[in-house]
């Protein structure tokens, strides 16, 4: 089985991921695309994170209804912060049938080469990348690398930093969001 591994803190899921993420399983070789829920990652500062397994429970919300989403905790009982290598080793080691793809936005590509053994995750999985607006180029390294698949997916301008802020004013964001997310952030009163 061929999977894409979509890296996240999802503070919270958005209707962007699901678009995106249903768009490329749809659309690629991809069989199955797996929500890998972070709990720290090294650029964030993590005092802005939910907890881990109210984020996990909001993933597993959006995704329950779409057989090839998965929500995933993979990295909550590895190391931390979480570097994507360790996750892909330890994944390669636990499931060593299936293939490991990352997905991630132009923008990460554009700073992939400061990324952890970078080389290593390049030469052993597949990149899929989604476009994104953002400042800066991709490194000509990268540019037309036989791993690295760009992919026609809908351009979405949203993120769970614009939902938060929007909530603490006060503003309606429900069409942001899957239903059920929007129903236990609003239960839970999450980040008023």
């Amino acid at each position: 089985m061929n999977i894409g591994l979509y890296f996240g803190s999802f503070n919270p899921i958005h209707v962007g991921h699901l678009i995106i993420a249903n768009q490329l399983v749809e659309n690629s070789d991809l069989d199955e695309i797996w929500f890998v829920v972070t709990p720290h990652n090294p650029f964030k500062k993590k005092q802005t994170l939910l907890a881990d397994y109210q984020r996990l429970e909001m993933v597993y919300r959006a995704t329950k209804d779409y057989t090839k989403l998965k929500p995933t905790d993979i990295e909550f009982n590895l190391p931390q912060p979480n570097y994507t290598i360790n996750t892909l080793t330890y994944l390669q080691e636990k499931h060593p049938k299936h293939l490991f793809s990352l997905i991630m936005g132009e923008d990460n590509l554009k700073s992939f080469h400061k990324w952890k053994n970078y080389e290593r995750i390049l030469q052993n999985h597949s990149i899929y990348v989604y476009p994104r607006i953002s400042e800066g180029t991709v490194e000509t390294r990268f540019t037309g690398h036989k791993k690295i698949h760009k992919i026609d997916a809908p351009i979405i301008e949203l993120s769970s930093t614009m939902i938060r802020k929007a909530i603490q004013a006060g503003k309606n964001v429900k069409p942001l969001l899957p239903k059920n997310v929007w129903e236990y952030l609003d239960e839970m009163n999450f980040y008023r």
